[in-house]
């Protein structure tokens, strides 16, 4: 995944936590001496200059995933409203993480990697806050950064699987195969117990759902991957009683997906986790059933 490389002041206390609304990214600093390295993709795109929400590493976003995000700090409402009243309804999902390029340096660097076009789906307003539920609709770069006041803000350009029309035949087989794998995968999840209020309709049947839909009318194509590729990340979800070792593993799969710039290779990452969570599942189904006995 090609990233920015960004030299600044910033210290190691304001790297992004595991809760969004206790990022820390100080709004009086602009992000200064990066580094671009330049990556061909499918078209030269146009660009959008977007806000920017950064996360660790642990949290990586793909492109059919939703997640829910409570923002409560002035800076992220700003952002939202921002997002909601001028971006139509975008903003950019992006992994900043701490890198060393010497023994030598003085200053924090990090590299903006993962970025990930959101839209924003729903938003309910708290007494703190707003509950905001938000689509990874497409990987993007972040060319340069364009302001930090009150929130990140920068240019971004789509990236997008290479095109190899000699391989549609093997590319609509695997998708065939994928699709049917999800299906059957989704039907062992909804055996198993689940808490009552847990949503009726899978993660992965949801993502699945999402990627073949029209997008939305006022959505930017340029920056939508093709069906192929959007049905590519759909089986990157985390299904019901994943263990601790299991998501860790979900999100290293999801980082190698958002690496990838071909999208049977994809596939075949995703038939492999499919199969995984399939065996699972099924042994977590006959230990249930000993349990009801």
């Amino acid at each position: 995944m090609t990233s920015t490389l960004i030299s600044s002041n910033l210290s190691s206390s304001f790297f992004p936590t595991k809760n969004l609304h206790r990022i820390q990214i100080p709004a009086t600093s602009i992000p200064g001496g990066f580094n671009i390295r330049a990556r061909r993709s499918k078209i030269v795109a146009k660009s959008l200059n977007l806000p920017l929400l950064p996360f660790s590493m642990s949290e990586v976003l793909v492109p059919t995933e939703s997640k829910s995000l409570h923002l409560y700090e002035a800076r992220y409402l700003a952002l939202l409203e921002e997002s909601m009243k001028r971006k139509k309804n975008m903003f950019v999902h992006f992994i900043l993480d701490p890198i060393s390029i010497s023994e030598t340096a003085t200053e924090a660097s990090f590299a903006a990697r993962y970025g990930c076009l959101v839209l924003i789906e729903n938003v309910e307003r708290l007494d703190v806050g707003a509950l905001v539920s938000i689509r990874g609709a497409g990987r993007v770069k972040i060319s340069r950064f364009l302001g930090a006041d009150p929130y990140l803000s920068g240019e971004v350009r789509p990236i997008q699987d290479r095109v190899n029309y000699e391989s549609s035949n093997e590319l609509t087989s695997k998708i065939s195969q994928l699709k049917e794998s999800i299906k059957n995968l989704n039907s062992l999840e909804i055996k198993l117990k689940a808490p009552a209020d847990s949503p009726l309709q899978t993660r992965l049947i949801n993502s699945l759902n999402w990627a073949e839909d029209e997008p939305p009318v006022e959505f930017d194509e340029s920056f939508l991957p093709s069906l192929q590729e959007r049905l590519s990340f759909s089986a990157f979800q985390p299904v019901s009683g994943s263990t601790k070792s299991e998501l860790s593993r979900l999100q290293q799969e999801k980082l190698k997906a958002m690496d990838m710039k071909d999208t049977i290779e994809r596939l075949e990452l995703s038939m492999g986790l499919i199969k995984e969570n399939i065996t699972s599942i099924a042994a977590k189904l006959a230990i249930q059933s000993l349990d009801i006995r």
